[in-house]
């Protein structure tokens, strides 16, 4: 075996031409769209809410920080995480069970509330 001999590792694909990946142009706005989020669930915290514009309770703000950070989540998954750029088989074995753990906690939640009713005394 001479020196010169060298071993292809990757069996002669060429693994960068499968997707494009991250780019600085991409991390950007994808860094740009995380903070414009963030931003607006801070106004919503320490202005809308606090102050009662548009009429903004707890009762409404928190299904629309659920929202925001969800969308947040997908972001830095399918981007940060490359989530995004993996084979869809991949992304279903990790999506589906967050879903059926968000049904999960929302069936519970609800069954937790009947419970409270039942127990409450004086009723």
């Amino acid at each position: 075996m001479s020196l010169e001999t060298t071993h292809d590792i990757h069996g002669g694909h060429d693994d960068h031409g499968d997707h494009e990946g991250m780019t600085r142009k991409k991390i950007l706005v994808v860094l740009g769209i995380l903070t414009a989020i963030t931003a607006v669930e801070f106004i919503i915290a320490l202005y809308l809410v606090p102050h009662h514009v548009m009429g903004m309770t707890l009762h409404i703000a928190n299904p629309i920080y659920i929202i925001l950070t969800l969308a947040k989540a997908f972001y830095i998954v399918a981007y940060f995480m490359h989530l995004k750029f993996e084979k869809v088989s991949l992304i279903y074995t990790m999506v589906l069970p967050i879903l059926f753990i968000i049904g999960l906690i929302l069936v519970l939640t609800n069954e937790s509330h009947y419970w409270v009713d039942v127990l409450r005394p004086g009723k």
